[in-house]
């Protein structure tokens, strides 16, 4: 059985009177993708600022890596990284110049040779040297990831990693993100495209109304969809269907 790298029992967080997040549990195992559907204004987002240490729950308990939020906030940013919705690039840099800087911050002693593993993990020796904004929207996110595993984090926060992305840049995304687990890093992801999910996440939790409404892998969610009514005719359902089944099944409650 696989250890739990990040605890989450009864997370509340409020914007004024508008109550986002009403109590949120959930666990994630190290070194497997996680995957976090919600509708937008679902709290995706907000729940990943708290688990990065950028805001603060109301009440609950958040253990990162080990380490409770409010007692070891910088113990947590030490083995985390966070790649937003937008990415977090210098354009008038080069690729090559942005992953130096990031050593450089997080003081290596040979920033040239961070930047250059990275460079060749991903596969990007023939953009490296030119200046990021020239890059398309696939090569700004692939760097984008890059220089989020600056320093080898253990856990990395994606949140919507491939919005507006082409498809053939959308399937080099998910690559990387199968990679870094592969390699043994914990990928907590949000997404809209439920076949992101389906095609990455070991474990999918569905967030709605403010809490956790499903949390299972593919197949034990597919087990909450209603079976066809033509025995002869196997159809596996989508997580698409499934999803929708979920959220209606609560809405009439």
């Amino acid at each position: 059985m696989k250890k739990s790298i990040i605890q989450i029992k009864g997370a509340k967080k409020s914007y004024k009177d508008v109550e986002v997040l009403k109590g949120v549990d959930f666990e994630v195992e190290q070194g497997g993708i996680f995957a976090l559907l919600g509708s937008n204004g679902a709290g995706k987002t907000t729940m990943i600022r708290i688990m990065a240490t950028l805001l603060k729950a109301d009440a609950g308990s958040v253990v990162i890596n080990g380490f409770d939020i409010e007692k070891n906030p910088g113990d947590i940013r030490g083995s985390i990284s966070l790649t937003g919705q937008f990415a977090a690039i210098d354009e008038i840099l080069t690729g090559r110049e942005n992953l130096q800087m990031i050593a450089k911050l997080r003081h290596f002693k040979n920033p040239n040779a961070v930047a250059d593993a990275l460079i060749n993990r991903f596969g990007m020796s023939e953009a490296a040297d030119r200046r990021v904004g020239t890059y398309s929207g696939g090569m700004k996110r692939r760097i984008d990831i890059a220089m989020s595993l600056v320093g080898n984090p253990k856990i990395i926060f994606l949140d919507e990693p491939t919005t507006g992305l082409d498809p053939e840049a959308r399937l080099k995304v998910w690559k990387i993100i199968k990679e870094l687990s592969a390699a043994g890093t914990t990928v907590f992801l949000t997404t809209q495209y439920l076949e992101e999910a389906e095609q990455l996440a070991d474990k999918i939790a569905i967030l709605h109304g403010g809490k956790i409404i499903a949390l299972d892998t593919l197949e034990g969610l597919k087990k909450l969809f209603p079976p066809a009514k033509v025995e002869y005719v196997e159809k596996q359902p989508t997580l698409e269907e499934i999803f929708l089944t979920i959220i209606s099944k609560k809405g009439e409650k």
